[in-house]
């Protein structure tokens, strides 16, 4: 590559690493605020009994 090939490697580099996407809130809490909040963590038995549920045939 030719150094001026590299300089606009380099800024378009730059440019796009200006470009810092952001996390995304939950649209539905900002249209209806009583909608329960989900939670972050589901509890261990929740994900066990999930997992029991997709190997099952029914």
């Amino acid at each position: 590559m030719s150094k001026r090939e590299d300089q606009r490697l380099a800024a378009l580099a730059k440019k796009n690493a200006e470009k810092v996407a952001r996390p995304k809130g939950d649209r539905a809490v900002q249209f209806d605020p009583t909608l329960r909040q989900r939670p972050t963590e589901e509890d261990h038995e929740t994900k066990r009994l999930f997992k029991e549920m997709k190997r099952r045939e029914f």
